[in-house]
């Protein structure tokens, strides 16, 4: 329950991402991702391990659907199993689906959401709530006629948004490479993706 409440993967139950876009999605791999990070959590705690696992641990919990989701060989089966990671790709929860699944929109990804997630639930330094005449991001434009980063840096220009989103946006942008259902990719539509940013105390990452 603890673990389900932090990592908001009891949120999963709500989620429906988009059956166009991403006819992947079933039943079956919400409860894998969920599993995933249950059992990640668990082994954590009753073997006692430090708590930067969270952050790089290099083994996960997987089964055949949850690996085939994720591009890892060798699995197979419904069991879950403990398996090593063998790529730079994936490490420790916050690249588990389940995490980025629920800080996406039913359509896209969010580095709103997943810079805000990642403030609230693990720096404890959550942003003000947004004043009510944020505009919206054009939808269709996104991926499309514009990256959504290029539309978010148009967005970050005006200086009343730019001083929450200069926290948030670096931490979501950072996690881009996964899309709305956490798979691995490197381009957003017809744009490649940038996971390089900029901290708030000027160093920079990528």
């Amino acid at each position: 329950q603890f673990a389900g409440q932090w990592l908001e993967t009891r949120s999963l139950d709500a989620v429906k991402p988009d059956a166009v876009k991403f006819p992947q999605w079933n039943p079956e791999l919400r409860d894998a991702m969920r599993t995933e990070t249950r059992l990640f959590f668990e082994a954590v705690v009753r073997e006692n391990r430090p708590l930067s696992d969270f952050i790089d641990a290099n083994y996960t919990f997987l089964n055949e659907r949850l690996a085939r989701h994720y591009g890892i060989e060798g699995v197979t089966g419904p069991e879950f199993r403990r398996v090593p990671l063998a790529t730079d790709q994936r490490s420790g929860v916050f690249t588990q689906a389940s995490i980025l699944t629920v800080s996406s929109y039913p359509t896209r990804t969010s580095p709103v959401l997943r810079g805000k997630f990642l403030l609230d639930n693990v720096l404890n330094a959550p942003p003000p709530p947004p004043p009510p005449t944020v505009p919206s991001l054009d939808e269709e434009k996104v991926g499309v006629g514009q990256s959504l980063r290029t539309q978010m840096e148009q967005h970050r220009a005006d200086p009343v948004c730019a001083s929450c989103h200069s926290r948030m946006d670096p931490l979501g942008f950072s996690l881009e490479n996964y899309d709305a259902i956490g798979r691995w990719r490197t381009e957003d539509g017809a744009f490649p993706i940038d996971p390089s940013g900029d901290f708030p105390n000027g160093r920079s990452f990528s």
